[in-house]
């Protein structure tokens, strides 16, 4: 499990989240509870953490992970951007400090029959939870242009229209079920000097946009942040790990306006608003150090950024 399963970031994560013994923290996106065991460690003694993750699997296996932090800890099986409604509903005041490491855990990845890989031939579901369409299902019902705009907006891919309208092709003449089936369909769209200058497989792109539209995964962090400032104490730690320019540019942007709230008119001498920073930068954009993509390439796209909580009011 440690080797398939190493938190990414851990020891820069912990750093910046700065737990401190009795705090409350959440992490809301659970996985595997590496972060989590190694902020409640941190927070010892008396550190609590509520653990919030979509997918039950992922609960059932962080429950055996941090079994021996038994009485600081809950567990609850719910997406992050019901953050506010989770705390309440288990009569949790503020958090000390917030961890979100956002989309998809090495353990899915791996995990045979979840659909997120092209490695492997097999249905293709790509949900995190049991909840909504699968990718199968967006696949057979979306016309040729909802697909080319989910290609485009959620994978940026430069071809989308030309995949798309390959994809409505191929589905016509057997409906495309499959992980394997979709990236042959996807490559085939794909001129071959296309193929040759990607440093990745053709369908990467694809399959992100897909996995980002089937979770709703921008949806989520975009509800997430508008909630942020009201779930932490003065002082508190907010840090967010993410692993592609569509997750870290709406951290960055969010993080940039509660830093600096004024609404005011540019040419105005002084702020006349009277807003206040709800948060402030704490230390610069974090990256992996060249040793943990070694040891675990996954981790070679994380971005951390963290911001702590001012005494303003939200």
């Amino acid at each position: 499990m440690d080797q398939h399963h190493r938190p990414v970031m851990l020891a820069e994560v912990v750093e910046v989240l700065a737990p401190r013994p009795g705090g409350l923290y959440v992490d809301g996106t659970l996985g595997a509870g590496g972060h989590a065991a190694s902020v409640l460690t941190a927070s010892e003694p008396g550190g609590r953490l509520l653990g919030l993750d979509r997918d039950p699997r992922a609960l059932e296996l962080a429950g055996r992970r941090l079994k021996k932090f038994s009485g600081r800890i809950k567990l609850v099986q719910a997406t992050f951007d019901n953050m506010e409604r989770e705390l309440k509903t288990l009569g949790e005041g503020l958090a000390d400090g917030v961890l979100l490491d956002l989309g998809l855990s090495s353990m899915q990845l791996d995990e045979d029959g979840r659909g997120f890989s092209f490695r492997r031939d097999e249905p293709l579901d790509m949900r995190m939870g049991a909840e909504g369409p699968s990718a199968a299902e967006l696949v057979a019902t979306l016309d040729e242009a909802g697909l080319a705009r989910a290609f485009q907006r959620l994978g940026e891919e430069p071809l989308a229209k030309r995949i798309a309208r390959t994809i409505v092709k191929a589905r016509a003449e057997e409906p495309i079920a499959t992980t394997g089936r979709l990236a042959a369909v996807v490559e085939q769209a794909m001129p071959m000097a296309e193929r040759r200058k990607r440093r990745l497989h053709p369908a990467t792109q694809v399959f992100q946009a897909l996995r980002l539209a089937v979770n709703d995964e921008l949806g989520m962090l975009e509800r997430f942040l508008g909630q942020a400032p009201r779930l932490m104490k003065p002082g508190g730690r907010l840090a967010i790990l993410s692993y592609h320019s569509l997750e870290d540019r709406r951290v960055k942007k969010a993080m940039a306006a509660w830093a600096n709230p004024c609404t005011c008119p540019p040419d105005l001498p002084m702020c006349a608003c009277g807003r206040k920073p709800l948060f402030k930068q704490v230390g610069k954009l974090g990256r992996p150090g060249e040793e943990e993509v070694a040891a675990n390439p996954r981790a070679r796209s994380a971005r951390l950024r963290a911001a702590q909580r001012t005494e303003a009011v939200a």
